[in-house]
């Protein structure tokens, strides 16, 4: 009988190995090395023969099958990506592609900042799927909560010492942290004003505190830290915000704005209690799903 891996499945088995040969402080992951070592032993006559940079207008990364008369499979990133966490994600996208998708999409894959984010159709399944595996591969849960436990009081300088650990984009390790969190909080990147997309803590999205986009476009509001920009310094700042600016009770935010992207990415922190209404029946909508046009999203 084939068992059929999940992508949290190949992670977790990929880490025990790692675990086991290299111990448990080996971060960051050399995804290139571990991708080509590990699919030569598993699979020898299909393995990832080559990972390497090259130019990929209108691409984060590409899976592709070796040439006719070579066996194997190749990795290629966009070299003229400047962020390192940004490439890593990348390399560990295509590795779970390779190891999920590869046999039903024989001709490989093209990934760009759109296709990481069509979660209405098939291919946007699948690139959830890569998303999920290289998270879980490159950010183990059990290594993450060692850094920032579920209770701690988060900072920014927090966030940044788990993105530089493994070698991850801050989008990347905020995800992460919100994925565990019993704090009630919300990541929320913006762009021109309004907002991209928002993704809340289970605690959070329990008590009311998200963002839909049934009603279309959210502007963020004027005297958010987002929407003033010239408050920041060194392109971060913190404020604490009273009832009625961005939910109706006090909120702390930390922005970063993120000039190569030119967008600002806020961290909303809420007070542990939570008001009385709860959303915890309701189907949980994700506004990085459905909010952006496709024209105008960004893979994380």
């Amino acid at each position: 009988m084939t068992v059929v891996f999940t992508p949290e499945r190949w992670a977790f088995e990929i880490t025990g190995l790692l675990n086991a040969v290299f111990g448990m402080d080996r971060f960051p992951i050399d995804v290139p090395l571990v991708a080509k070592e590990y699919t030569a032993q598993k699979y020898p006559d299909d393995p990832i023969i080559s990972v390497t940079g090259d130019n990929l207008p209108g691409f984060d990364g590409a899976l592709f099958r070796a040439p006719a008369g070579r066996k194997g499979w190749g990795i290629i990133y966009n070299n003229a990506i400047s962020s390192k966490g940004r490439i890593n994600f990348t390399l560990a996208h295509e590795f779970g592609h390779f190891l999920l998708h590869r046999l039903a999409y024989p001709d490989g894959f093209r990934c760009g900042e759109q296709d990481f984010v069509r979660w209405d159709s098939e291919y946007g399944q699948i690139e959830q799927q890569a998303n999920t595996f290289a998270a879980n591969l490159l950010m183990p849960l059990d290594d993450f909560r060692r850094q920032i436990a579920a209770t701690a009081k988060i900072d920014l300088d927090m966030i940044y010492h788990c993105a530089d650990r493994y070698r991850v984009s801050l989008i990347a390790a905020t995800l992460r942290w919100l994925s565990y969190t019993e704090k009630r909080a919300v990541l929320v990147v913006s762009r021109d004003g309004f907002i991209l997309w928002a993704r809340s803590s289970k605690p959070a999205f329990k008590s009311g505190a998200l963002f839909k986009a049934s009603a279309g476009p959210i502007e963020i509001p004027s005297a958010s830290l987002a929407a003033n920009q010239d408050l920041l310094v060194d392109g971060r700042g913190s404020i604490d915000h009273g009832v009625g600016i961005w939910f109706r009770e006090p909120v702390r935010e930390m922005t970063l704005f993120a000039e190569q992207h030119d967008f600002a990415l806020s961290l909303l922190i809420l007070n542990d209690s939570a008001p009385l209404i709860s959303y915890e029946d309701e189907t949980e909508l994700d506004t990085y799903d459905k909010m952006i046009p496709k024209q105008r999203r960004r893979e994380w």
